[in-house]
């Protein structure tokens, strides 16, 4: 069940995909309403927020290369003000092959990356999916304690307002490097 009252805009609601004209991100919220599948992606031992976002695109890349083209190498001075200063994740610091934006990799496949962090009062996932023509972010939550719930309620819904831009610019990168001919779009 989602933890909020309001619909985030521009963002469709549900699984259907298929009347979605190109450049508009669909997004379902809610443990429940996400795929099976996809939620096994997140390793959690247990769920109490999910979200999924996706946008269609031409452009091609490795899972790891759209996660450092959606968060960078390292994270910028607003995702520490969230990431470490609000959620007290736990983030690395500097550029490493281990890590995007200070986000531990903790699992791949062909079409997605999973990334870690923790406070400590929740455990947060991001899985960054780049099947044939889409682009999608999924992120999980794990309640460790009651503070968890009670700060992210709130900055969940800046996170839905922000995901689609983070899909879109993303893919706008990623085009642009591939026309600049550049090998990674990795930074920001």
């Amino acid at each position: 069940m989602p933890f909020y009252s309001r619909k985030p805009e521009p963002v469709r609601r549900g699984p259907d995909r298929t009347t979605r004209s190109p450049g508009t991100v669909s997004g379902t919220v809610g443990v429940h309403r996400i795929p099976g599948p996809l939620r096994t992606l997140s390793a959690l031992p247990g769920l109490d927020y999910a979200d999924h976002f996706a946008l269609p695109t031409e452009a091609t890349a490795t899972p790891e290369r759209w996660a450092r083209a959606l968060f960078g190498d390292i994270p910028s001075p607003a995702e520490r003000f969230i990431w470490r200063g609000l959620l007290g994740l736990r983030l690395s610091g500097g550029r490493s092959p281990d890590t995007v934006a200070g986000w531990r990799i903790a699992g791949r496949g062909e079409d997605w990356i999973r990334l870690e962090a923790t406070s400590w009062f929740l455990d947060c996932t991001l899985v960054v999916r780049s099947p044939r023509g889409q682009l999608s972010l999924g992120t999980f939550l794990h309640y460790r304690r009651p503070p968890g719930r009670a700060i992210w309620r709130p900055l969940s819904a800046v996170h839905r307002r922000l995901a689609p831009g983070l899909l879109r610019d993303a893919e706008a990168r990623m085009r642009a490097s591939a026309h600049c001919g550049e090998p990674n779009a990795a930074g920001r």
